[in-house]
């Protein structure tokens, strides 16, 4: 099944669930759903520009540095 599918089935079943299992479902997800903040395109923008700005100055682990890193967790 496709994940365009999954959302499709989803929003339906949203739409007809009773108020407890929308209330269960919300409550599962519900700090993902918080967390989640669309940026906008200036902010995104913004975001790219400084991580620009941070590989040309150097600011970067390159992959041998991070394989490493992730021997020492």
């Amino acid at each position: 099944m496709t994940v365009g599918t999954i959302r499709e089935k989803l929003e339906n079943y949203l739409h007809v669930a009773d108020e407890k299992k929308i209330k269960a479902i919300y409550t599962l997800l519900e700090d993902e759903i918080e967390e989640e903040e669309r940026l906008t395109i200036k902010q995104y923008n913004k975001e790219l520009e400084e991580a620009e700005e941070e590989f040309e100055r150097g600011e970067y682990i390159n992959n041998e540095e991070m394989k490493k890193k992730l021997k020492e967790w």
